[in-house]
């Protein structure tokens, strides 16, 4: 085994660098994992929030900011401080049956993810004429490359590349040219007692705080190998992902809702393809096609990198197998072989899929079924697991559970609302 490069710069001694170079070294898990946040199914199901409903949905985007900064600020505490990956932690503490209970939380949603991620990819190729299979095939073979490096700051860096053109969003947002009256207003109107606004109002939360996101974060902090002088730096990189992740979610809301939703709020968006057309009598037809793509194809690679690699880390922290980005691919074959398994079986289904925005919002949905296991486990390990300086306790324990109990229940009612089953 042999030290990444971003371990070897965190490891140098204190006092080496300035403080600059220093957060540099450890900047990295939060930003990545917050951009994958900003996955396809989260972008499709923030658009069609904004078609159906306007500016209806934009006040839950930016109250969930919070709650996702508290949420994965969690995962930084105990990856720093315990040095452990999450499924390795649950098995340490809860032992192995509840470390294979979230593991199976965490495979369910990694496979929906990846399969709305790469639609989301193979749709970009669709906007520029290229066949569904030949796109797929193009980002298989990068996926695999830039994982087969055996780096992780590699893998974070081509992460983050990718990840920022996101940002595209922020431009769409502006060129739409939102009303800020009819935004305000808009915003602060909300029908509580609409099954299909209960229902996208449930798939915005399901797309916020998802299990491979806790998984990625925390393992890949232990990978890197940060220590507790490295967790002020290690907030704010979660920080200013939480922040960044939400504004181009709320930018496609306002976005959506400022062009379709006010001209065609019944419009039908089944693909990435549609999404863009639709934009395109308000931004012009290359326009919206390179702005809309690069969008998404920076949110789904990323997103399929992160989402892999989450499954890959949690089944070999808890089956004992290598489980590192430090060791080469033939040093550690079952965890790059998971990795490589999630890419290349995701693209064969989606090769053959159709409907692509309702599976998208039907997975984001599916994560708040399994939110209250994840987050239950979260807290019960940042209060057992944790030194007693770091652990929950007092006010903020209290703050944490409320808000974590308020948001799942939320979530679960809307839910299960939306989708009829209270009658």
């Amino acid at each position: 085994m042999h030290l990444t490069e971003s371990a070897e710069e965190v490891l140098a001694p204190p006092g080496s660098r300035g403080r600059l170079a220093r957060f540099l070294a450890v900047f990295g898990p939060g930003l990545v994992v917050m951009l994958a946040d900003t996955d396809v199914g989260s972008i499709v199901t923030a658009g069609q929030s904004g078609v159906r409903w306007g500016y209806r949905l934009l006040l839950l985007q930016l109250v969930l900011t919070p709650i996702l900064y508290m949420v994965q600020e969690l995962t930084v505490r105990l990856g720093i401080l315990t040095g452990r990956g999450h499924g390795q932690l649950v098995r340490a503490v809860f032992g192995p049956a509840w470390a294979w209970v979230s593991v199976g939380a965490l495979a369910i949603a990694t496979i929906g993810a990846l399969l709305t991620e790469l639609s989301g990819i193979a749709g970009v190729g669709e906007l520029y004429g290229l066949p569904r299979a030949a796109t797929l095939a193009i980002a298989v073979v990068g996926l695999l490359a830039v994982v087969s490096t055996g780096s992780y700051r590699r893998v974070e860096l081509v992460a983050i590349f990718v990840g920022l053109f996101e940002l595209a969003f922020l431009w769409v947002a502006w060129a739409a040219r939102p009303d800020p009256r009819a935004l305000l207003y808009g915003s602060l109107e909300i029908p509580y007692g609409t099954k299909d606004y209960l229902y996208l109002a449930a798939a915005n939360i399901g797309s916020v705080v998802m299990p491979w996101m806790i998984f990625y974060q925390q393992s890949a902090i232990a990978d890197k190998k940060l220590r507790p002088e490295h967790y002020p730096a290690a907030q704010w990189d979660t920080a200013l992902g939480a922040v960044i992740t939400q504004l181009v979610m709320a930018a496609v809301l306002i976005a959506c809702a400022t062009t379709i939703g006010r001209r065609n709020p019944g419009a039908s968006l089944t693909s990435v393809g549609d999404m863009s057309a639709a934009l395109a009598p308000f931004l012009g037809v290359p326009t919206s096609h390179l702005v809309f793509g690069l969008g998404v194809l920076g949110a789904g690679m990323v997103a399929s990198i992160v989402t892999s690699l989450a499954l890959a880390w949690g089944v070999g922290e808890v089956a004992g197998y290598r489980h590192s980005l430090a060791y080469r691919p033939l040093e550690a074959r079952w965890f790059y072989g998971v990795y490589a398994i999630c890419i290349v079986a995701g693209a064969a289904v989606v090769a053959t899929w159709t409907d692509l925005v309702a599976l998208n919002v039907a997975m984001q949905v599916m994560n708040v079924f399994v939110l209250p296991l994840v987050l239950g486990l979260l807290i019960a390990l940042a209060i057992k697991a944790l030194p007693s300086a770091y652990r929950l306790h007092g006010v903020y324990l209290w703050v944490v559970v409320i808000v974590s109990t308020v948001t799942c229940a939320l979530g679960l009612f809307c839910g299960i609302s939306g989708a009829g089953l209270l009658g």
